[in-house]
């Protein structure tokens, strides 16, 4: 797997990289391969996921979006609550914690992966 920096952001790659020494001839037909390959990907994905979210649009977005807002100012307003007078917090109040953190973070992660869906052609954009 190959990785690249760029400042402090890691990118990986987890593409077929071949290590030997191949002739011209081999390395087109293995590249012509791979990119038939990575189309069956995108086709598959562009098929299913058309087919189970339907198009995306600014209100799907903004209904994630405003999802991710509401779990994030509940998650940070119960740690605020839970603060108010100075006690240890009981695990029973951290386990809360944590999954009203999970629930933000899953919704962030489901915006951001409808996102990358729009970017990479898997899911058209309507008006």
């Amino acid at each position: 797997m190959s990785v690249t920096r760029t400042s402090s952001v890691r990118r990986s790659s987890d593409h077929f990289e071949p290590e030997a020494p191949l002739d011209p001839q081999a390395q087109r037909r293995l590249r012509g391969q791979i990119e038939q390959i990575d189309y069956t990907a995108y086709a598959s994905n562009r098929e299913v996921i058309g087919q189970v979210l339907g198009q995306a649009d600014a209100a799907k977005f903004q209904k994630l979006a405003v999802g991710a807002a509401l779990a994030r100012a509940q998650w940070v307003a119960e740690a605020l609550a839970l603060t108010e007078t100075p006690h240890p917090l009981t695990a029973e109040q951290t386990a809360k914690l944590a999954r009203m953190r999970s629930a933000y973070e899953e919704l962030t992660e489901a915006y951001e992966a409808m996102r990358r869906m729009v970017e990479r052609g898997y899911l058209t954009l309507g008006a």
